[in-house]
């Protein structure tokens, strides 16, 4: 299992490299990643980066519901996005991961920036090309939560943190802390 990365580590603002050898140190990687992003807890991961644990490498996986398997996107490309009226990454609130302060607006986090949230207006579909870990090419359209994990688990594979998105789209973001129940509470950060 890996260490998670958070900011201000410099792996984080740097573009990755693409995976060339399938082999067994990658599916080593892959093996770590996947411990790393299941033992994500408060708040439990959804998506992770090979930035996100030290790895230069365009590599990430997603796991978008408690019961969905890990999935690897190796060398991963957008290929189409399509916005849809509204298209915010509101998915469902029972999603994991996704949290909602106080005024009901859903937020994006990120494991490298803990405690950090912020509205960012996502495409709601995307299509992806990727390989998988044996290197075969793979394509598929996905929508609505999955698409907004994939869209800013590839910006992680282009050293870009989901706060830029925040600022650059003139929204909140917030600090989260747990009240004396135990309950996620939002303070918003004055930009």
């Amino acid at each position: 299992m890996y260490t998670i990365v958070v900011t201000p580590n410099p792996i984080l603002v740097k573009k990755t490299h693409k995976v060339t050898k399938f082999d067994k140190k990658l599916d080593d990687i892959l093996k770590q990643m996947e411990e790393t992003l299941k033992a994500t807890t408060d708040p439990v991961g959804v998506g992770l980066a090979a930035p996100q644990v030290g790895i230069a490498l365009a590599i990430f996986q997603m796991k978008p519901t408690d019961d969905s398997p890990v999935k690897n996107f190796i060398n991963p490309v957008i290929i189409s996005k399509k916005t849809l009226p509204s298209a915010t990454s509101t998915a469902n609130t029972t999603e994991k991961g996704i949290k909602k302060p106080r005024k009901g607006k859903l937020l994006e986090g990120c494991l490298s920036i803990p405690n950090i949230w912020g509205h960012v207006t996502r495409e709601k579909n995307v299509t992806l090309e990727w390989q998988d870990e044996k290197g075969k090419k793979h394509k598929k359209y996905f929508t609505g939560f999955p698409a907004v994990i994939i869209q800013h688990e590839m910006d992680h594979l282009q050293g870009v943190l989901f706060t830029k998105h925040v600022v650059s789209q003139n929204e909140k973001m917030y600090k989260s802390h747990k009240n004396s129940e135990g309950e996620d509470e939002f303070d918003e950060i004055k930009l």
